[in-house]
């Protein structure tokens, strides 16, 4: 009795001393420049007078949980390390094209997909950059989450100077420390949310070189071009800390057209809201990708993606946050299949480009093929 006493004990000192030796290397890991910094000072004085900030954290508009009802943690890691989820990933090259973005004649109006959410656009002589991720991951962990070969196609020395970066939130795969202390001497001005900008200047960027916004703001950008920032229902944070930066989307208005930059949301009421406003909307970006019928609240499923578009009163859909990195159990080519077959339906044109390749934004009539059929 007493020897197995003895073994109890030895194992729980061990277990116990695992578990610190986690923790003090966790709390180590985590004060690395890549976790960004938490809004202090002025800039959390301002965030406790939005609207959208209660009990110490951002809010959506309506109730929004982590799971649908009827999952859980424990049932999700299960079903991922057990179920049956087969080409999650695609084992072939994904297709890509390179256009050199420095000579673009100043004239013309395209945008260029990086993948994902990342995305390039001219437009009447302003150059925009949304959510780039160059890095070849979309985690904070090494060796976790990276891109599927051929989508590295573009890094932070393929882009021009950049008038506008645009950022919808601060996880990962859409704010990318490597790309963003590279692109630090490219970009003239940052929008993003609420405490967003916290990360911003801990990385370099000069204090007033980033426009920081709550929803349902105005920003005038040069004459004709002006950047609406409009809600998304979604969540933020960088490390343990949730909800202490606000996620956005944007309505970017130039001379010719108005683009809906939708960032990450679930489908809400927001979307007939930002229609009603500012539509029609002459192209909808709205992600479509990485979803799961347990968390729909803050990734929308493909009929609720062709729902919203529906509701902003859109010409033309680009579905985004797709075919670059796995973030969920569907197959890799599931998102593109089931919008196509959705958008041929409702008879809504899709814009749906290789990595790379122009998108001329002035020529509606212009036709995609179904690249990722044939894509393993």
């Amino acid at each position: 009795m007493k020897r197995f006493l003895k073994i109890i004990k030895r194992t729980m000192i061990i277990l116990l001393s695992t578990a610190m030796l986690l923790s003090i290397a966790t709390f180590f890991y985590i004060r690395q420049a890549k976790f960004g910094q938490a809004p202090t000072a002025q800039r959390l004085e301002l965030i406790k007078n939005s609207p959208r900030y209660k009990d110490g954290k951002f809010q959506n508009t309506h109730h929004t949980p982590d799971l649908t009802e009827g999952y859980s943690i424990s049932g999700i890691l299960y079903d991922q390390l057990f179920g049956d989820h087969p080409r999650r990933s695609p084992t072939a090259i994904i297709p890509s094209k390179k256009t050199d973005l420095h000579s673009l004649p100043p004239d013309s109006n395209v945008l260029v997909w990086f993948g994902h959410s990342s995305y390039f656009m001219q437009i009447d002589g302003k150059r925009f950059l949304v959510d780039p991720v160059l890095s070849g991951s979309a985690s904070p962990v090494p060796w976790t989450v990276k891109a599927y070969k051929g989508t590295d196609r573009y890094t932070v020395d393929d882009l021009p100077p950049i008038d506008y970066l645009l950022i919808s939130h601060d996880h990962y795969d859409h704010l990318d420390y490597e790309t963003i202390t590279k692109l630090k001497d490219k970009v003239k001005t940052v929008i993003c949310g609420l405490g967003v900008g916290a990360h911003f200047e801990h990385w370099g960027y000069a204090a007033d070189k980033i426009i920081e916004s709550d929803w349902n703001n105005s920003i005038s950008l040069d004459v004709g071009f002006k950047v609406h920032t409009t809600p998304a229902r979604h969540f933020s944070g960088r490390g343990f800390t949730r909800n202490n930066t606000l996620w956005m989307s944007y309505v970017l208005q130039t001379p010719g057209t108005k683009i809906y930059i939708g960032g990450d949301s679930g489908y809400d009421t927001h979307f007939a809201e930002i229609g009603k406003q500012f539509g029609p909307i002459d192209l909808a970006i709205l992600e479509n990708g990485q979803y799961n019928v347990a968390w729909k609240a803050i990734h929308m499923l493909p009929e609720q993606v062709l729902q919203a578009a529906e509701d902003l009163k859109a010409k033309r859909l680009f579905p985004v946050h797709s075919s670059k990195f796995t973030l969920a159990m569907h197959s890799w080519d599931e998102p593109l299949i089931k919008v196509t077959e959705l958008a041929k339906i409702q008879h809504l044109p899709l814009v749906t480009p290789v990595i790379g390749e122009m998108v001329d934004l002035n020529d509606t009539t212009q036709v995609f093929p179904e690249w990722w059929k044939g894509v393993n």
